[in-house]
């Protein structure tokens, strides 16, 4: 019975990207990353318990993987979609809210084609799951960005809009070149030949697990400082802590 309890953590995970999806789809961001979030979570849960039962599985691994795609794959190809649209559509910020006067799609009747290109995303966080499936090396470190810290990535950024409000970032954030730019960046980290530090806990000693104690607290620090536009901080300091780590 016990072997079915973390492939029962990863299914919540699924239903937690599902409920995303139907948010997203729907322009509501802040739901949108609520969701992802509490996906994440789960994510990070079912492994750890699959090594706590010692009950790891080729189900799970697959699950795992499938799960992934639709949290951290799908979710994120959406909100990048629904990013881009606003830089095509006619909008108005109204308080911390952004109002749209028409669909991100179709702008003076015709079809916008530049939302589209967010859901690369989606195309390379399937490519780069379906190779972590396959792969022999990435039981202690993770070969390229690892889909949830790129979906927190991207979800960061209507985050920061809605509740940072800031003219400067926002203004930064809905030029379609820095988007077009954070969307190939985000496509090359998922499957660049980088060796990142892996999140997972064998044990909880500090001397085995110094650098991970070290990126959490950090990661907290930049949070509490920066709120979330400390996020895309989180995420290069990952990246450069893992170059630089030995």
């Amino acid at each position: 019975m016990k072997k079915h309890i973390p492939n029962f953590v990863t299914l919540l995970n699924v239903l937690c990207g599902s409920i995303a999806v139907l948010f997203a789809v729907n322009g509501h961001m802040t739901a949108t990353a609520f969701f992802v979030f509490l996906g994440i979570f789960f994510d990070f849960f079912d492994g750890l318990l699959a090594r706590k039962l010692k009950v790891q599985s080729e189900l799970g691994l697959q699950l795992d993987s499938l799960a992934d795609v639709i949290t951290s794959g799908l979710v994120p190809g959406l909100v990048m979609f629904h990013l881009l649209g606003l830089t095509v559509d006619d909008f108005s910020l109204v308080g911390n809210a952004i109002e749209r006067t028409e669909t991100m799609i179709w702008v003076g009747g015709k079809i916008q084609l530049l939302p589209f290109f967010g859901l690369l995303i989606t195309l390379a966080s399937a490519y780069r799951l379906a190779t972590f499936n396959i792969s022999t090396n990435q039981s202690d470190s993770f070969i390229g960005l690892p889909t949830p810290a790129n979906a927190l990535l991207i979800l960061s950024f209507p985050l920061i809009m809605e509740y940072q409000n800031n003219d400067m970032m926002n203004t930064i954030i809905l030029n379609k070149w820095f988007l077009v730019a954070v969307t190939l960046l985000s496509c090359y980290l998922l499957n660049a030949k980088i060796k990142l530090i892996a999140l997972k806990f064998k044990n909880w000693s500090f001397k085995d697990n110094a650098v991970r104690y070290l990126l959490i607290i950090m990661a907290i620090v930049l949070l509490i400082i920066f709120k979330f536009a400390g996020i895309p901080l989180i995420i290069i300091l990952y990246i450069s802590m893992s170059i630089f780590n030995k």
